[in-house]
C-alpha cells in the first residue's frame, strides 16, 4: 500500500502565501507517503506567470523541497519555471525523498476560448518516479483528456498516475473532469489519482481557477475518494497489486493494436 493525501487548495497570485497552504496541507496528510496539491499551486492563473517564474533550483522550489524533507513526504505541486523562448512552463514539481525534478505539461489549454500556449512552452517527456517501491506517473490537467499519455506512463510501470489540475468551470465541466478521471484509469489500468483547485465562488475571471471536485479512480474505473467543491484533504490508500490484478482479468494494454 501507498498512502496518498490530495489537498485541494484555492492558491492565490502570492507565491510566498501559497507555501503557507502546502505547509498546511503536509501538516494534515495523516500519514501520506506523498502529498500532491494542484496545478499552478505556486501562482494561480489569471495574473502574469512570466514574473513569478523560477527554476527548479530556484528559492520557492527549494522551499518545498525543504517542507518536504522536513516531513519525509513527497510532495507533488503546479509551478511556473522559465522557458527559453520567453515563455514559461506549466511544470508539476516532485521533490522530497531524494527526488526533486519537474514534469512540464505536454498538453497545453488551447481550449474553451482559452490559449494557455500563448504564454506558457510544452513539455515533451512523459515521466515517472518510485515511492515506497511503486512506480507512480504524472500529468497535469488537460493531459487527462489523451489516453495515450496514460498509456505510455503505464507502460513505463506506473501502477498510479498523479494529476494536478486547475479545471476550468463551464457548463458539464464537472462531469467531463470526473469521466476523464475515470476513463483514463480505465484506459491505463491503474490508479488515478486527481486533484484540482477548489472552486473560488463566483467570479468573473476567465482563466481557469478551479472547480474542486478532486477524486481518485481505483484501475476499475471506479471511484474510491471525492472532494466537495471546497478546500479540503482527502487521503487514500493505494493498493498497487490492483493494478497488476486488473491488467489480468482486462489485458487492454497487453491487446491493443496501435
Amino acid at each position: 500500500m501507498v498512502r496518498l493525501a490530495l489537498c485541494q487548495i484555492s492558491a492565490t497570485a502570492d507565491p510566498a502565501a501559497n507555501l503557507d497552504l502546502i505547509r498546511a496541507g503536509v501538516a494534515a496528510a495523516d500519514g501520506a507517503s506523498v502529498v500532491l496539491f494542484p496545478e499552478a499551486t505556486m501562482c494561480r492563473f489569471g495574473v502574469p506567470l512570466g514574473p513569478v517564474a523560477e527554476p527548479l533550483d530556484g528559492p520557492w522550489a527549494a522551499a518545498v523541497r525543504e517542507i518536504a524533507d522536513a516531513a519525509g513526504v513527497v510532495i507533488v505541486a503546479g509551478m511556473f519555471t522559465p522557458a527559453e523562448d520567453g515563455r514559461v512552463r506549466n511544470t508539476l514539481l516532485v521533490t522530497g525523498r531524494g527526488h526533486h525534478f519537474g514534469y512540464d505539461k505536454i498538453h497545453l489549454f488551447d481550449a474553451f476560448g482559452f490559449k494557455e500556449s500563448k504564454t506558457v512552452a510544452p513539455g515533451d517527456k512523459p515521466m515517472v518516479f518510485e515511492v515506497d517501491g511503486v512506480t507512480l506517473g504524472v500529468a497535469t490537467c488537460y493531459d487527462v483528456r489523451f489516453p495515450e499519455l496514460f498509456r505510455r506512463l503505464a507502460d513505463d510501470g506506473a501502477k498510479a498516475i498523479l494529476v494536478g489540475a486547475s479545471w476550468g468551470a463551464g457548463e458539464g465541466k464537472r462531469e467531463q473532469w470526473e469521466l476523464l478521471v475515470r476513463a483514463r484509469a480505465l484506459d491505463s489500468t491503474s490508479w488515478v489519482v486527481a486533484c484540482g483547485q477548489a472552486d473560488p465562488g463566483p467570479t468573473t475571471e476567465t482563466a481557469p481557477l478551479g472547480i474542486g471536485h478532486s477524486l481518485v479512480a481505483d484501475p476499475r474505473g471506479r471511484v474510491a475518494g471525492t472532494l466537495d467543491g471546497e478546500p479540503g484533504t482527502l487521503v487514500v490508500d493505494i493498493d498497487p497489486d490492483l493494478a497488476d490484478t486488473t491488467r489480468h482479468v482486462i489485458p487492454v494494454l497487453a491487446n491493443r493494436k496501435l
